[in-house]
């Protein structure tokens, strides 16, 4: 999948969240630099993401996401093909308890 292109600005943002220490400072940040609605599809992306990770299927995931089906191939896409982003996190997490 095609990166984000690797302009210094870009760089500057995500240097920026890993300063954050809590999740409190996380959600103020993301707060403060996104739209309601950019938090809202993020999220949803988000929980499409684990459903598909633990096995589900589109229609379940639609019906309980709201997502359209070309989110929820784009999401998938991106476990598939990706940047590996979601992994790390499913790696990471891998035992615990997940939202």
């Amino acid at each position: 999948m095609a990166r984000i292109s690797e302009k210094k600005k870009s760089d500057a943002l995500y240097r920026a969240i890993l300063q954050l220490r809590t999740e409190e400072e996380v959600y103020d940040f993301f707060q403060d630099l996104c739209t309601v609605t950019e938090l809202r599809s993020m999220e949803q992306r988000f929980e499409v993401a684990l459903m598909l990770h633990d096995g589900a299927v589109y229609n379940d995931i639609l019906e309980r996401t709201g997502a359209s089906s070309a989110t929820i191939s784009r999401v998938n896409r991106s476990l598939n093909q990706g940047s590996r982003g979601y992994q790390v996190y499913f790696d990471r997490t891998a035992g615990e308890g997940r939202p």
